[in-house]
């Protein structure tokens, strides 16, 4: 890494990012973007504070000022949307979010005057599509993804319903979230100042809980109830966007409206299909092809070209074309299903359920242990990790099967650990 010219808080930040499952490779174009976001100082003053949440008081310890003067920086980094804060037992935590999804989002969910988000724009375009490493890092890397897919609800038949799990459904983590904001496409936005965005709805990104309750406060999220969040998926639907949410089953912070020609996560989808960087949802299409009359829509809206069209092998009717899936790259989205006249294609079970972490803590992780990072996760400012946190990792951790228990204890090598796994096998 000689030749990057990075100043040392750039780097130092980088570096501290690239010990956590979500980092960013080290590149020229890395570090402009963190001069386009924040100053030298600002990032080596990130660089210091842990990933874990934390207080003002804890980070006024570790930068060695008052507890005033550190609230006050940490509010300027709130209201940047390079940190979020959060209420908690009467008490204001803070985290630093991961780049993605986090601050790179945070910084074109809305106009802003204060950065030239053009030239924002750019430098995303150059580091995360072209230059692939930090697209390759978050979404190949392990089995285990940033994101999944929620299978759109109204191409589902009755009977399969009728056995959707809770988790599965959008309109379920729209209804049980108690805050939610609604924000630009971080993706579309980006785009636009490129040239290149579709005419597909905006303002649509939506966030839940916690995260949305801070990017709501700083003016970065607008405050909608479960009925227009409703309305809002429902217009998601009918503009054949692809729901791609947080990779939990419980208290999701994100679910994004996506386009096959803007999103990264769908371009990802595309470009390292065969490695899975998304995971998809339970259903999968199936295609009558007796139905089918070759009309070509499903393949002019799937979001990753997962449907072709070929011959019919029709001899009266030698230029008829069928619809054909390629299940490898299929999301199981259902917007194929939503546009055919035809009733040709139908959303059947998949057969084998997609594993979905818990929450937050239980898919951090799996992300640490597949990718090698477990300690960093454990002991990062271990003096300022809590027993809460503690433990609710090492139960993420003994809720794991054998194999993945065994890559953990390799990891942090901690006989503590041990005996707690032999305990619970016992």
């Amino acid at each position: 890494m000689a030749h990057l010219t990075a100043r040392n808080g750039f780097r130092e930040l980088a570096e501290r990012l690239n010990r956590f499952p979500q980092g960013a490779p080290l590149s020229e174009n890395l570090f402009k973007i963190f001069s386009v976001l924040m100053s030298e100082e600002d990032a080596r003053h990130l660089a210091q504070i842990p990933i874990k949440p934390f207080t003002a008081k804890q980070a006024a310890e570790i930068w060695k000022i008052s507890e005033t003067e550190a609230r006050k920086k940490l509010d300027s980094y709130a209201d940047k949307v390079l940190i979020l804060d959060m209420e908690t037992d009467g008490q204001t935590h803070y985290v630093l979010p991961p780049p993605m999804a986090g601050f790179f989002e945070f910084s074109m969910m809305r106009t802003r005057g204060d950065i030239d988000q053009k030239y924002l724009s750019e430098l995303f375009y150059q580091y995360i599509t072209v230059e692939e490493d930090f697209i390759k890092a978050l979404f190949v890397r392990g089995e285990t993804q940033l994101g999944r897919v929620f299978v759109n609800e109204g191409a589902l038949a009755e009977e399969n319903s009728m056995h959707i799990l809770d988790y599965e459904k959008a309109s379920e983590v729209i209804k049980t979230a108690e805050h939610m904001g609604i924000s630009m496409c971080y993706c579309r936005h980006k785009k636009e100042h490129l040239g290149t965005a579709c005419d597909a709805p905006m303002d649509i990104c939506m966030t839940f809980g916690t995260v949305a309750d801070s990017l709501i406060r700083h003016g970065y999220a607008r405050r909608v109830d479960d009925r227009e969040g409703l309305d809002l998926l429902r217009q998601a639907y009918e503009s054949n966007l692809v729901q791609f949410g947080e990779n939990v089953k419980k208290e999701v912070s994100f679910i994004c409206n996506c386009c096959g020609c803007c999103c990264e996560a769908m371009v990802a989808a595309r470009r390292f299909g065969i490695m899975n960087p998304v995971h998809t949802s339970n259903y999968i299409p199936e295609i009558k092809e007796e139905a089918c009359t070759g009309c070509g829509r499903c393949a002019e809206v799937c979001p990753v070209e997962a449907i072709g069209m070929v011959s019919a092998n029709d001899p009266h009717k030698p230029r008829k074309k069928k619809a054909k899936l390629d299940n490898d790259p299929c999301l199981g989205c259902g917007v194929c299903v939503r546009v055919c006249s035809a009733e040709a294609v139908s959303m059947v079970y998949r057969g084998k359920r997609v594993i979905t972490p818990e929450n937050s803590v239980h898919k951090a992780v799996m992300m640490a242990i597949e990718r090698g990072g477990l300690e960093h996760l454990i002991f990062d400012n271990r003096a300022l990790f809590s027993h809460r946190a503690m433990a609710a990792v090492l139960g993420a951790i003994l809720k794991l099967p054998p194999v993945k228990q065994a890559m953990a204890s390799e990891q942090i090598k901690s006989r503590y650990f041990g005996r707690l796994a032999e305990k619970i096998k016992r």
